[in-house]
């Protein structure tokens, strides 16, 4: 019999979950998104999650719930707020919405849990050394994976390169934004993965993030000593990643909760 469990990743403008085969590392239903609302404090978002969780409550039964949310989560609590409502920074979130749907839930940085995804299932399965998953869009996320063990909430868009906070300069949006070339724009990663790795001298990079579809335009321009490699998954990975994570959680809970 598969295993079952629910992902949901809560975006800046959508709600998405589906139920996840944690056993092929796919979808086991059809994904269904609501629109974020306008309004996006913790009781709104809430209110979203529990019809998701409503649509596949026959399905799931009593199955693990994951969510992920563009915050840095520290034991269920939510300390910043990335394209949803200020009154996500220092909230008890993952109690919030335990409260509102009556079951546990497990509440997950978005960056970490896609990169899980690709750890377990995608473009770094089985890979035994350190893995860094990076998602370049509006800003950039990061998931640090060692030996398959998660370090969580990295952050590593935020670091300060050449006087600049690095997902001002790099992130997808900014190429975007500045309508940068590709000629442009690849000088930009590679001060950025350059200094990251130096940093943590990873194993493997993997990239995610839309821009990813478009890997061939830029990574194999990057001179690096690390392999660096597209991420597989695309937006299906913060799904599957926040379903492994909530079962996993089940069987090694936060001792510091």
């Amino acid at each position: 019999m598969a295993r079952i469990a629910l992902g949901i990743d809560i975006g800046g403008s959508g709600i998405k979950g589906a139920l996840v085969d944690l056993d092929a590392g796919d979808f086991a239903t059809e994904r269904l998104r609501i629109e974020t609302p306008q309004e996006s404090t913790p009781a709104n978002v809430a209110a979203v999650v529990d019809q998701i969780v409503d649509n596949f409550a026959d399905q799931l039964g009593d199955g693990p719930i994951g969510l992920t949310i563009p915050a840095i989560v520290q034991h269920g609590v939510t300390l910043s707020a990335a394209n949803i409502h200020p009154s996500w920074v220092n909230c008890p979130a993952e109690k919030i919405f335990e409260d509102a749907l009556g079951r546990d839930v497990v509440l997950v940085n978005d960056a970490d849990a896609a990169g899980v995804a690709e750890v377990q299932y995608g473009a770094a399965k089985g890979h035994p050394g350190l893995v860094i998953v990076t998602t370049l869009g509006t800003g950039i996320g990061s998931a640090i994976i060692y030996r398959g063990v998660l370090v969580p909430n990295s952050e590593l868009g935020h670091l300060e390169i050449d006087g600049h906070d690095a997902e001002k300069r790099a992130a997808a949006s900014i190429r975007t934004k500045e309508g940068l070339s590709w000629s442009e724009y690849v000088p930009r990663l590679q001060r950025y993965y350059e200094t990251v790795e130096f940093l943590f001298s990873p194993d493997l990079f993997v990239v995610g993030g839309g821009v990813s579809k478009k890997a061939d335009k830029f990574l194999p321009q990057l001179k690096l000593r690390t392999p660096i490699v597209a991420a597989q998954l695309q937006n299906r990975a913060g799904i599957i990643g926040a379903a492994w994570l909530a079962v996993d959680k089940g069987e090694n809970p936060d001792q510091l909760r």
